[in-house]
């Protein structure tokens, strides 16, 4: 509250600058509980909004969430019985509500996670105008032909009875597929065998295949034109067979036979040869070559279906064979495969059947289990057919040279992500968009009733956006069609009457709603986001989608900068899943599970320590050790903190501090490390890299302050009178040490930041962090020199601390010796007198008095312990180079320890020091 938290957004926004920053959010699926894969990615995304909002920019960002496709329409659909019977506009609102619950379960958690958007205008795909934008990229797709209709194979879900694009699919590498050796009995020989094969004994074709039920689609069997082919006698039954020479010997092992290599020739000889189909009498299989044929397993001849198979389809369409799909979009046998086939399951009876029938024909030879990779459908997780149906495309291939050369001059981060993705282009040829299914947006397309034509031209578009635009897309399920058509429309087409047209039944592909997001979020003529952030899987998914659509429909990228993350597994580094019982929920991180002591609750900024310190560029892991590790460290950053705080009381920055010229030097040594430490954390936000920003924070905090810094200035803070120069001097760097580590750190923790500037005694009414700026350290703190000094002394102080392991360091006096040189003058510029209790060298060294000298003195005990040590002064950027020698001498101090500031520097054990008897006298009392 105090602070403004929640109204940061809306504050940063109306700020007057030129400088802007947009980070266009990738819309996470509206169908779940919020998860830790979320928590990275927002996280993420808000410590880069806040730094860019402290560095003055005003930054951009609104949440989205991606609400349509098949994961919700069967979430909201297993919620219902009897969902076989609801209308399509039944399905629409029961996928609708479920959308719009999850995405108030994902949005609370978001904010609890302390992520800084535009809440109040968010984007969500089923929104009438995003639907409307969506439909005019749609159409400028359409009209520059990148978008086109056509029958051929696609992948095809039939536990889904939808078309799939390639990234909705996964792989189940242990799929046991039935594979088949069987035999086409050669009709006519090649030409240029008719010597070898004579006709005295039947001669065949042998094929394999791993799907037996494409067998009754079979138009043709594919050769490889270079390769090698044998014509062989089989041992056992004297048959003829042809095939590739590099596949006789295992075929023969694995048909329980001997092949005896009758001849060889070339896949070329094989041309003009045609075979019987093995089940459908009448049918004749040319022998046709192909590049798709390989080597690796089978026999070397391919068995082609043209609706079951890619590259099938391409042999056909060259030498026009028929293309007909004998399976339903349920994967069963239509009544056109034949009564034996027909209504059966071809994953299933259907193929056991098409085996059957191998096997009365006489031309099944085996049939052996076969374990692969297989697609299956991503959500209903059931195995994928190909098959041909009339679909609508984008046409990749003459995108992906334009996107790939647009690709190019994006910034990568991490590099190397830009070339699996270049590469995931190159292998899509086409992307299938259109989806049978009703929870989408609708492929705005009518028909003719009579021969199946499309109509879509710019005025039926331009009716349909602005009804789309009035009343969302569900005006294509609920309005008739007199009012989405126009008498024009058609008559323009050609047509007659509006009622001779249907409405087309598709919808669009998910990814190609969320891939159009760019044309409705971002602002501005150029309408391109800064920064794209999501996780690997996104190379091929939004990240491909966005750029695809947008060069496609304007030449350029969506984005200039792309950041890939990784994903979250458990801590062992295994996927999280409630068999194992390791999924991490980000909730019972933050407020702690029903047991407090198997799960306490961490708190929002443990949560982010955790997204900010793993190498997110890799697998995130997180557990309980993880979080476990990450609140300690938050735990020690409060404790330095805390100290920095504990000392600023009666402090005022404003009528208090000290100028950096009339500071003790170490001071100005820390300065300078500040001004070091303020630039190299900026260049880490920058670069995406915040592990690097947390190693910087952790090193300096615990190297620089806690264990060098605050250990020497104790004695000035502590005991010296409280308006001292010498001690203002030290709260002057406590003060702008305070201020540049919690500015450092407030993206990734802004609520520990704000609570610091919530107790800052001299910022009562400030603004807080977010709202006063990024680091503010000055150039003119960097001094060279003076590292020179430091960390010379510091040498000198180790050797000292060495050699007395683990004593008391004030219960000694310290003797320096070092030979006239550079060396020795940084050291008098601490210590001017030969002796002193109360210097800069004295408080580095952290005895109780310190002697500089140039010479060992001539009383220096036989059995005193000397240290000696080398330090290499480096001047002037290497101009100045001079290495000197020095000695270090511990010696028990003869003085008695001083009851105030426990120093050996008083003449009595009862009497303070000189110092603290003037510092008493000043305070008025003794």
């Amino acid at each position: 509250q105090k602070c403004g938290f929640s109204e940061l957004y809306s504050w940063q926004k109306q700020r007057k600058t030129k400088q802007e920053f947009c980070l266009h959010d990738g819309p996470p699926y509206a169908n779940g509980d919020p998860h830790v894969g979320h928590a990275l990615n927002k996280i993420l995304k808000d410590i880069t909004n806040r730094f860019y909002v402290m560095r003055g920019y005003k930054v951009h960002y609104v949440p989205g969430w991606d609400c349509h496709g098949l994961p919700i329409e069967l979430k909201a659909l297993s919620e219902v019985k009897g969902a076989e019977n609801l209308s399509p506009m039944e399905i629409r609102q029961r996928a609708r509500e479920f959308a719009e619950r999850a995405i108030e379960k994902q949005k609370s958690a978001f904010i609890r996670w302390g992520v800084m958007a535009d809440w109040a205008n968010c984007y969500r795909t089923f929104d009438p105008k995003y639907e409307a934008n969506q439909l005019r990229v749609f159409y400028k797709m359409y009209d520059k032909g990148f978008i086109y209709q056509d029958y051929k194979p696609v992948f095809w879900s039939p536990s889904a009875k939808t078309a799939l694009a390639e990234a909705e699919l996964e792989y189940n590498e242990q799929h046991v597929s039935r594979s088949v050796y069987m035999k086409f009995p050669l009709l006519k020989s090649p030409p240029k065998l008719t010597s070898v094969i004579d006709g005295s004994s039947p001669a065949s074709v042998l094929v394999w295949t791993t799907q037996p039920w494409t067998v009754p689609a079979n138009q043709a069997v594919c050769y490889m034109p270079d390769s090698a082919y044998s014509i062989v006698k089989c041992t056992t039954t004297g048959e003829h067979f042809i095939l590739a020479a590099d596949r006789v010997e295992s075929t023969a092992a694995i048909l329980d036979t001997q092949f005896e290599v009758m001849s060889t020739c070339k896949g070329v000889d094989l041309a003009d040869g045609s075979c019987a189909h093995p089940t459908i009498p009448g049918r004749v299989s040319p022998l046709l070559p192909a590049n798709h044929v390989t080597m690796a397993k089978g026999t070397g001849l391919v068995h082609t279906a043209p609706a079951h198979g890619m590259e099938d389809y391409s042999v056909a369409s060259h030498h026009q064979l028929p293309t007909d799909c004998l399976v339903d979009e349920g994967g069963f046998f239509t009544e056109a495969a034949g009564p034996e086939l027909q209504n059966k399951n071809v994953l299933e009876e259907g193929n056991e059947a098409v085996i059957r029938m191998l096997q009365a024909a006489g031309s099944l030879l085996k049939e052996e289990k076969y374990v692969h990779s297989y697609p299956y459908d991503w959500r209903t997780k059931k195995p994928m057919i190909i098959r041909a149906s009339k679909q609508w495309f984008v046409n990749t291939a003459s995108v992906k040279a334009t996107a790939q050369e647009v690709l190019k001059k994006v910034k990568v981060i991490p590099t190397s992500a830009v070339n699996r993705m270049l590469e995931m282009l190159d292998r899509r040829t086409f992307w299938c968009i259109s989806r049978q299914r009703c929870w989408g947006v609708p492929i705005p397309v009518f028909y003719q009733k009579n021969t199946g034509e499309c109509l879509i031209n710019s005025e039926t578009i331009a009716d349909v956006i602005k009804i789309v635009e009035q009343q969302g897309t569900d005006a294509w399920w609920t309005l008739p069609i007199e009012q989405l058509l126009s008498k024009e429309a058609v008559a323009k087409a050609g047509g007659h009457d509006v009622l001779d047209y249907v409405k087309g039944e598709d919808v669009l592909d998910i990814w190609f709603d969320s891939g159009t997001s760019w044309a409705h979020v971002l602002e501005g003529a150029e309408q391109r986001a800064d920064t794209y952030l999501e996780g690997k899987d996104q190379l091929g998914g939004w990240f491909q989608s966005s750029l695809l659509t947008s060069v496609a429909a304007r030449k350029k990228a969506p984005y200039k900068t792309l950041v890939v993350h990784g994903f979250t597994l458990g801590e062992k580094g295994e996927k999280m899943s409630k068999s194992i019982g390791n999924v991490v929920d980000p909730d019972v991180v933050i407020n702690g599970g029903e047991d407090h002591s198997k799960d306490p609750p961490y708190g929002a900024d443990v949560l982010r320590w955790w997204v900010a310190e793993s190498n997110v560029f890799t697998e995130v892991l997180i557990g309980p050790v993880v979080l476990n590790a990450a609140r300690d460290d938050i735990n020690k950053l409060r404790n330095t903190l805390r100290f920095m705080l504990g000392n600023m009381a009666g402090f005022s920055p404003e009528t208090d501090a000290i100028p950096a010229s009339e500071m003790y030097i170490v001071d100005q040594y820390m300065l300078h490390l500040l001004q070091d430490y303020g630039s190299k954390v900026t260049e880490a936000y920058k670069e995406y890299d915040y592990s690097k920003v947390v190693r910087l924070l952790q090193a300096f905090c615990s190297r620089n302050l806690s264990n060098f810094y605050f250990s020497i200035i104790k004695d000035r803070l502590y005991c010296e009178e409280e308006k001292d120069p010498k001690r203002r001097s030290c709260q002057t760097v406590l003060a702008e040490a305070l201020d540049i580590v919690v500015r450092s750190f407030a993206p990734i923790l802004p609520h520990l930041a704000e609570e610091v500037f919530q107790h800052l005694p001299y910022k009562k009414d400030s603004e807080g962090v977010f709202r006063t700026g990024w680091i503010n350290a000055s150039s003119a703190w960097k001094k060279p020199g003076i590292e020179e000094a430091i960390e010379g002394a510091c040498a000198m102080r180790d050797s000292f601390l060495g050699s007395i392991s683990g004593k008391n360091a004030l219960e000694y006096e310290v003797v320096i010796v070092i030979e006239p040189g550079l060396l020795f003058e940084l050291m008098e510029a601490l210590q001017a007198e030969e002796t002193s209790s109360v210097s800069q060298l004295n408080e580095i060294m952290m005895a109780s008095q310190t002697t500089l000298l140039s010479e060992l003195p001539k009383e220096t005990p036989t059995d005193a312990n000397i240290v000696k040590g080398t330090f290499l002064i480096n001047l002037e950027g290497g101009d100045i180079r001079e290495e000197s020698s020095y000695k270090v001498i511990a010696l028990p101090i003869a003085k008695a320890k001083c009851p105030r500031c426990r120093r050996y520097t008083s003449n009595s054990a009862s009497t303070p020091c000189p110092r603290c008897l003037k510092v008493m006298a000043g305070k008025g009392s003794t």
